[in-house]
């Protein structure tokens, strides 16, 4: 893969350069944490998944073979450690007590919130903003983890069919049937939301 930018960068740091993998961890986090946060819906659950990924990219960088680019290594790596976290997180799930409990200020007054109401009507249309992309987030969480995955490295992260399929281990047939069922279902969950027809 001569046209691979981060190449150079892996070989650098198996050499021992921290300031090589520190680059390649700075150039990828954006992209890793994007796909974190779509395939987990979370942002606290995005940020542990990242750093899983460049965990394990730092205890693997001599199994990189080249076979593949650095990105779509990369990309495998961190969906297996999304695969790893949610599945831990199935397990160890436990609704916080303290989330539904009144909150206080220093003084024991329980807390409330400052609102300016000049700027209500931008604060509505920012609320619904933020309403619909947690719809969004929301319906692609409930996906199945073998549609969503497909669906978010091709689909949201615009990868080629091919290489999603190299890093999920999978046929590209496979790719395009799973990412096309996660459309339709995607469509219809998104549908009902707003109250018309899937």
């Amino acid at each position: 893969m001569p046209d691979d930018p981060d190449r150079q960068l892996v070989e650098r740091a198996r050499a021992g350069s921290s300031d090589a993998f520190a680059e390649l961890v700075r150039r990828n986090t954006r992209a890793i944490y994007r796909v974190a946060l779509r395939l987990s819906g979370n942002p606290s659950d995005a940020e542990e998944i990242l750093q899983e990924t460049f965990l394990q990219l730092h205890r693997t960088l001599d199994a990189f073979r080249g076979e593949a680019r650095v990105s779509t290594w990369l990309y495998r790596i961190a969906v297996n450690a999304a695969l790893m976290y949610l599945r831990r997180q199935k397990r160890h799930q436990a609704e916080r007590l303290d989330d539904h409990l009144p909150r206080y200020d220093e003084r024991g007054r329980l807390a409330r919130l400052d609102v300016d109401y000049s700027v209500a009507a931008r604060a509505d249309r920012v609320v619904e903003a933020r309403e619909l992309a947690s719809a969004a987030l929301d319906a692609l969480a409930s996906l199945p983890e073998v549609y969503r995955m497909p669906f978010v490295l091709r689909d949201l992260e615009e990868l080629g069919t091919e290489e999603t399929a190299e890093i999920l281990g999978v046929s590209v047939g496979l790719v395009r049937q799973r990412v096309h069922r996660a459309r339709l279902a995607l469509r219809a969950r998104l549908s009902a939301l707003a109250g018309g027809e899937a």
